[in-house]
């Protein structure tokens, strides 16, 4: 059988599906990495993020069935909605390499003061840092309440703003980059669907319409 044949193209697409199905866990994944530092929560690219991997989980499977059964209906509207999901994908990862640590700063520094000071000493506590950034009077009332263990152990202690602004750059960069790589790769699940899609069964009924 050579490689344009029928079990080539359907042993293409199954592959590229798993593949989705792969990256669609770890955008969800990394995204809820993101948003689970809790400053990052405001920022609606994470859960556009988190979107486009639920979304590209799903369609994989629907591609999978499509491409092991050769149902026509699963098959077009794989290639329909994945063409949806390459453009939202594409705009996404764009946006989240574009965002720089300017913005971070300001949205952090935005959520910051809207959450409750048992939030705040939490977060605290939980990355072993004190107060925000050195950038108000807030600060020193922070740092004087803090009861993280680097206050105990040492006579200053590192801002959390640092630690976030580290956490959040590493986790959009990620997203970013998976998410652009793979974006372009949907490109050839479109272009792979519509070829298995046009092309007989040869172990079905040949006067069967395709």
């Amino acid at each position: 059988m050579v490689c344009g044949g029928f079990a080539c193209s359907k042993n293409a697409l199954c592959a590229l599906n798993v593949v989705y199905m792969l990256v669609g866990l770890l955008l969800i994944g990394v995204a809820a990495w993101g948003k689970g530092l809790g400053l990052v929560s405001s920022i609606h690219i994470i859960g556009g993020v988190m979107a486009v991997g639920v979304f590209l989980l799903l369609i994989a499977v629907a591609g999978l069935v499509g491409a092991v059964n050769h149902h026509q209906v699963l098959l077009f509207f794989y290639m329909i909605i994945l063409g949806l999901v390459f453009i939202f994908q594409f705009v996404i990862s764009c946006s989240c390499l574009a965002i720089n640590r300017s913005k971070q700063t300001d949205v952090i520094n935005a959520s910051w003061w809207v959450m409750s000071n048992k939030t705040r000493d939490e977060l605290e506590r939980s990355f072993d840092c004190c107060g925000l950034f050195n950038l108000t009077t807030l600060y020193q009332q922070d740092y004087d309440f803090c009861t993280a263990i680097c206050k105990s152990q040492s006579p200053t202690c590192q801002m959390c703003g640092e630690k976030f602004l580290k956490h959040s750059d590493e986790a959009l960069k990620i997203l970013g980059g998976v998410g652009l790589f793979f974006s372009f790769t949907e490109i050839l699940g479109v272009w792979l669907a519509m070829r298995f899609r046009n092309q007989k069964d040869p172990r079905a009924n040949p006067s069967a319409f395709l």
